[in-house]
This record gives structure tokens, sequence and C-alpha cells, in this order.
């Protein structure tokens, strides 16, 4: 951008101005609970089934890796968000990193990842059906069930509304709220009665062999269920002291949640009755794991408030995702891929009303092709995935950015990350090649239409021109068209033509060599593109 431009010009005051009315009013533990509550959704009313289902008892080692990797990627946006606190960072950086191209496709996968609150919502839908049959059937919110799910979009939406603590205060209750239930439910269960040997009989620890524990991973819906613990990183703009506060946030909350869900899973595991399981534990179904498993075992009371908690706890997930959402929508109009109206922060509760606005007629839409749970949940979380990965190249580029200025160390900046960015991006292709053709054929293409949204935004802008703009981005295209290729010759789904192990071996290395690909553009768009993203300040947000 000239350096001479007019300042009445120049979007960088409007911008600060509005990023400044974002309130400081949220600590560690406000920021734990955003974390955690984010995470345990409804995945612990299912998961624990299914992972059973996938892997056997193995599927304990699935939580614990999930847990390490989840952990790996979430140090490399502890970095961000320490040193780079911001509203909406996780969108920002891969913008400041990369340029347009790179966060107009990211930008455009989080604008459509909104549709994992509306699968939170129709999680409630499904499960409040138990009361009231009306509101779904056949897999599919009826028409009532629809207008039901929109009135609640829009009460979550009038709860975010109001101020940034008065959002933290509720969410600390519904949050204290969702860790007893499921607490009571590990203990009940356990003094209900468990079955000996239960992680050696029935096939062995591992009865469908320690490759399962890869599909548990994401068809156990294992990683939807530990996915949201970047949830605090997305308020480090909002957070008192955020360099100390965000990190402790973030591990903290993925730390909780595992061990959870590992006590859900030993709860499940050894308390299903012999009975059941006559075909192993391919043959276990239930339509509401954990209450249906109480009124098996007697357990009515438990079953009832199971019920009431299938409700409250993805409503506490769908109350803090509408307003994750809003913060993304205000970093993506900070972007430009969203007008600026769409940035406006309310100087009276320092909430982004429009955006709000915005992400709730997403969320309905998105509920009206889909309607069901399954149905949206299945490409959502590629499109988390691909979020973390950005991040672990954003954080390398920045590094990589101020070594060669001889930047000193930042303060916040995370031991080991050096080698942790790679690997974590390594992961995230991974888990993505994990959750399967039949998703990824959907997930992919849609994301993937964020280039010629690109294109359609770029013509006659200022900055860089596109075809620059692609040279520094195209190892993203790159990298989702290699994904979708092995995922169609792989054994996740695929076609079986590349078999396992050689799969995920192929997906490590294509990872390996895009992410030095990736580092090297992000450097080099740095390097030719001063200020916008280097050294220890923000950058101006419309320079890239």
């Amino acid at each position: 951008m000239p350096q001479n431009q007019p300042p009445e010009t120049h979007p960088l005051p409007a911008a600060l101005a509005q990023e400044h009315r974002l309130r400081k009013d949220l600590g560690f533990w406000g920021l734990t609970a955003i974390g955690f509550s984010n995470i345990l959704g409804s995945g612990w009313l299912f998961a624990a089934l299914y992972a059973a289902q996938t892997a056997g008892p193995a599927a304990l080692l699935s939580w614990i890796a999930a847990g390490v990797l989840c952990a790996l990627v979430a140090l490399v946006m502890v970095e961000l968000g320490a040193t780079r606190p911001e509203g909406g960072g996780t969108v920002r950086w891969p913008l400041y990193a990369s340029g347009r191209l790179v966060g107009t496709v990211i930008g455009w996968s989080v604008l459509l990842s909104v549709g994992g609150t509306a699968a939170e919502i129709s999680a409630i839908m499904q499960y409040a059906a138990h009361y009231l049959p009306g509101l779904y059937s056949g897999g599919r919110l009826t028409a009532t069930g629809l207008g039901v799910a929109a009135a609640l979009s829009v009460l979550l939406t009038a709860l975010n509304w109001f101020a940034v603590r008065v959002f933290a205060r509720l969410n600390n209750l519904v949050s204290l709220l969702k860790v007893v239930i499921p607490v009571v439910t590990v203990i009940a269960l356990f003094l209900s009665g468990t079955h000996s040997g239960r992680l050696t009989d029935h096939g062995g620890f591992a009865p469908y062999g320690y490759a399962a524990c890869l599909t548990a991973l994401a068809g156990g819906g294992i990683v939807y269920s530990v996915n949201g613990f970047q949830a605090p990183l997305d308020f480090s703009g909002e957070a008192r002291n955020p360099r100390r506060t965000v990190p402790a946030a973030v591990l903290t909350g993925i730390g909780l949640a595992v061990l959870v869900y590992l006590a859900l899973q030993l709860a499940f595991l050894f308390t299903v009755p012999d009975s059941l399981l006559g075909h192993g534990w391919h043959g276990v179904n239930f339509e509401s794991p954990f209450g249906q498993l109480a009124l098996v075992l007697n357990l009515h009371w438990l079953a009832t408030l199971l019920y009431a908690d299938a409700v409250l706890s993805p409503g506490g997930s769908a109350y803090v995702g509408v307003a994750i959402d809003a913060r993304h929508t205000y970093a993506l109009a900070k972007n430009g891929l969203l007008p600026r109206f769409f940035m406006r922060i309310d100087p009276r509760s320092g909430m982004a009303h429009r955006a709000l606005l915005l992400n709730l007629a997403v969320i309905i839409v998105f509920m009206l092709p889909f309607g069901g749970w399954q149905d949206i949940v299945s490409v959502m979380g590629d499109m988390y995935l691909l979020i973390y990965a950005a991040s672990a190249v954003a954080v390398a580029v920045f590094r990589a950015h101020d070594r060669e200025r001889g930047v000193p160390r930042a303060d916040g900046q995370v031991p080991g990350v050096r080698w942790i960015a790679p690997v974590s991006f390594m992961v995230a292709g991974e888990f993505v090649f994990w959750s399967g053709w039949h998703d990824l054929r959907l997930a992919l293409p849609l994301v993937l239409a964020g280039v010629p949204l690109f294109l359609v935004l770029r013509r006659g802008a200022d900055g860089p021109s596109p075809r620059d703009e692609l040279r520094y981005g195209a190892w993203l295209v790159c990298y989702l068209a290699a994904l979708t290729l092995l995922s169609w010759l792989g054994t996740f789904g695929g076609s079986g033509r590349l078999p396992a192990p050689y799969d995920s071996v192929a997906v490590a290395a294509v990872s390996l060599a895009v992410f030095g690909w990736a580092v090297r553009s992000g450097a080099g768009h740095l390097r030719e593109r001063p200020g916008t993203g280097g050294g220890s300040g923000l950058p101006d947000p419309s320079s890239p």
C-alpha cells in the first residue's frame, strides 16, 4: 500500500477504533470455562459408544492420542494468541502470514463452519424429541422442529447480545453444570456394578486391530468431541493479561475435557451388560447411549437427568459457538471477505451486533438443507482442522520473518514450537485424511470454492496482483487437492488403491513438504510486503 495514501482513505484508524472497543473482561477461569464448554458439547453423549463400536477398549488410546495431538496444535495457537492477541485471531493470522488467497480460503472455511453451531442446535432438537416426538423424524428436523430450532437460535443470539461480562458469567454457570452431570454419570454407572475383564474379553483389548484407533479418531466422533479447544484464543483480544491467561486456559481446557472423556469411556466399557455383547462391541447399539444404558441398569433417575442434560450440553456449546462465530465474522470483515459494515462494535456492550445477526441468518439457513446433527458435523471437523493447519504455518512464518530481521525473542513464545509447528500441521492433515473419503469429497470442494471467491474479491482491488497472491498461497490449493486425491486412493473410505499404512505415510510426507513450501512462501510474502505481520505489533488489517 502506498505510504503517501491520504489518512482519510486509510482503513487502519477505523479498524483500530473498533478493536479498542472490545472489553478486557475475561480472566483465566472465564477463558477456561469458554474453552471447556466449547469442547464438552453433544460429543460426550455419543462418542463413547461410537468409539467403542469402532475400536473396542482400544478407544482409550484414541482419546489419549487426540488429547496429545490437540495439545500440540494448541501450543502453536497459544503462541499466536499470546504474542498477537486479537479478536477473531484464528482467521486473521493466516491472512497476515500468507496473504489474501490463504486468508480468503481459510476465512471462507470459517464462514462455513458456523454450521457447527447449527449442528449443536440440531442435536438439542433431536434429544428434545424424546419428550416432543414431533420435533424430529426420519433423521431430520420436522417443520415444527425447524421452527423451534430457529427460535432457539434467536434466544442464543439474544443472550450474547448484551456484553462480554454477561456472556462470561452465564457461561461459567453453564460450564459448571456441564461438568457436574458427566461426573455424576461416571460415578453412578460405576456404583451400579462393573464387569471384570472388560479390557481383555470379547475379542481382547484391540478386537478390530490398532488401526481402528485411527478410524475412531474421526469415525468414532473423537475429533469432533475434542475440537473446540481454540475457543479462548478467539477471545484473546478481550482477555486480561492474555500472554499469561490464554495459554493456561487452552491447555487446562484440553486436559479437563480429555479426563472427562476418558472417565466416560471407561464407565461405558465396564458397565454395558454382557447380554449386549454377544456380537462384540460392534453389536452394541443405542440411539441415546448413556440415557438408554441408565435405563437398562434401572437407574431411572440418572436417565431423566441425562435426557435433560442432552439439551443442556449442546445448548452450552451452541451458546459459546454463537459468540465465537460473531468474533470470526468480525475478523472476516476486517480481512475484507465481508463488508466492513459487519465489523461495527457496539460501544456500550463491546459486542459485534451486526456480526451476531449475520451468523443468526447463516445458522438458520444451514439447518434447512441438512436438518440432522450427523449430516452437519460430517464436514465441520475438516474445516476446523484446516484452520489449525494454517495457524501452524503462520507461527512458523512469523518466527522466520523475525529471525531474518534480527527481532529479539518475543514474550509469550512457546519453547519447542519450531518443531511443534510442522508436527501439528502434519497432524491436522492426518486428521483430515482419517475422516474418510465420504466426508472429504464434500468438505474439500466446499473449501476450494474460496478460490473463485478470492478472484472475485480481488478484481480491481489495490495491493498485490492476483497472480502474486496466487504465488504466495498456491501451497494451500495444492495441499487441498493432494488430500482429496490421497483420500480417494486410500483405505479410509477410499478406493484402497494405496494400501494402509502407506496412505497415512504418504499424507505425512506430503504434509511436511507442503509445510516447508508454505513457510518459504509466507516469508517471501512478508519480505516483499513489509508491515503485514512481522515484529511484535499487529499489522495493517488491509495491507496484504
